[in-house]
């Protein structure tokens, strides 16, 4: 397995033969770099903070290297940095103000830049000295010896004279370089285990931001549900009566028209199809939204699927009145469930049993066909299986070629009513 950061890379044999000791001195190296300044920075601001004018900037400041840091720290750390901050509930900088201050991820970014800028740039420069300045300044001696002609003092300390001296203190300097790179990956490990406790997001703050997007997810379904509703609503109340004035206009005129003449003829062919339009727009509304789920629940729309199926089915239905996107994305997976069977099994009876047992919601729709369904062949249970899913639910398909299959749809929810209606 790939290591992910440079403690798990000392562990290996061949830890210098990889890229993990230079990555560790390069996230040492553009600490410096991004230390330097932002004490300047803070200095600066500090000054302004004494009118009350650096105090935004400083915030701002503790916000921005936070993110500059979880992007650096994927130097030495393969796993990405969360980002801990929410996303503002308005538009503006006064709400993200407002909201960043509320948080305590940015007064850990102000406490993280404030400790950046005063002790841990210092000691990156002063771990990159020892690992890699001095070793190299070591097995430079030949090189100074050349320039110099006569000697070198190596690293300001011992005097050589003599290229075998200049050669063999050069080999000692590589072979202390590959000793220190050791110790510099693990201060690097540290540093960056330091700076993921500090800027990335605690467990708390997950759990907010998880409850945050189911909250988000049962508004969206709400939402759906809700609009479903308006357009079942309009087609009913407003093109499914159009089209019955239409149809009892046209069968008035029929019998006003001279019988067995051409008129009479396209009349009747214009009620006949005014006749199947009305049809097929009843079926339409009934697929969006059947009525018999609004007016009497999950169990009575699942009893009424079930013998409306090409396929006869046998049925156990012993349900609660449910919340209405439950009741929904249940029918709508059971009722798929049921016209697959009719369309793909070559089945010649189904069962359908559904059960509310505590906080669970499960349909099982089993039948006797060929078996070898595949939700990704496209019969419609992938989309069926992704709406399940936004309400915490899952949709398993069992279906060895052979049969029999069997398709589960388990929703956890509460029951709205405590006595049964089936």
């Amino acid at each position: 397995m790939e290591a992910r950061t440079p403690w798990q890379a000392l562990t290996r044999s061949d830890y210098l033969r990889t890229g993990w000791p230079w990555r560790s001195a390069a996230y040492l190296a553009s600490g410096v770099l991004t230390g330097v300044p932002l004490l300047l920075v803070l200095l600066v601001l500090l000054g302004f903070s004494a009118v009350l004018i650096g105090l935004p900037l400083l915030l701002l400041a503790g916000v921005a290297l936070g993110g500059l840091e979880r992007r650096r720290l994927r130097l030495v750390d393969r796993e990405p940095a969360a980002d801990p901050h929410r996303v503002p509930d308005a538009p503006g900088l006064g709400a993200w103000l407002k909201t960043r201050v509320q948080e305590q991820a940015t007064w850990r970014e102000l406490g993280y830049a404030v400790l950046h800028a005063t002790v841990l740039w210092p000691l990156d420069l002063l771990a990159l000295a020892a690992g890699i300045g001095l070793p190299l300044a070591v097995a430079a001696a030949p090189v100074q010896l050349a320039v110099d002609g006569h000697e070198a003092r190596v690293a300001k300390t011992f005097l050589v004279t003599t290229y075998p001296q200049a050669f063999g203190a050069a080999l000692a300097g590589l072979l202390l370089l590959a000793v220190l790179l050791h110790p510099l990956a693990a201060l690097a490990g540290a540093r960056a285990a330091l700076t993921r406790a500090l800027l990335a997001p605690r467990d708390a703050e997950l759990r907010d931001r998880i409850g945050e997007v189911t909250r988000s997810r049962a508004r969206l379904v709400a939402a759906f549900e809700a609009e479903r509703r308006r357009i079942e609503r309009d087609l009913h109340d407003g093109a499914q009566q159009r089209l019955v004035a239409l149809t009892m206009t046209l069968g008035l005129a029929r019998l006003d028209a001279p019988p067995g003449g051409p008129l009479a003829a396209q009349l009747a062919k214009a009620h006949d199809q005014a006749g199947h339009a009305l049809t097929e727009l009843r079926e339409l509304i009934h697929g969006i939204h059947p009525q018999v789920l609004t007016d009497y629940g999950l169990a009575a729309a699942l009893a009424d699927a079930a013998d409306r199926s090409a396929v006869p089915v046998e049925t156990d239905i012993d349900i609660p009145r449910l919340e209405r996107p439950v009741e929904s994305a249940a029918y709508f997976a059971a009722g798929e469930a049921l016209a697959n069977i009719g369309k793909h099994s070559g089945a010649r009876t189904a069962r359908l049993t559904a059960r509310h047992t505590g906080d669970l919601l499960r349909i099982d729709v089993h039948d006797d066909g060929c078996g070898g369904a595949d939700a990704a062949r496209g019969t419609g249970l992938t989309g069926l299986a992704d709406r399940v899913a936004v309400l915490d639910g899952t949709l398993t398909i069992t279906s060895p070629p052979g049969g029999p299959t069997l398709v589960r749809v388990e929703i956890p929810c509460s029951a709205l009513a405590a006595a049964p209606c089936a």
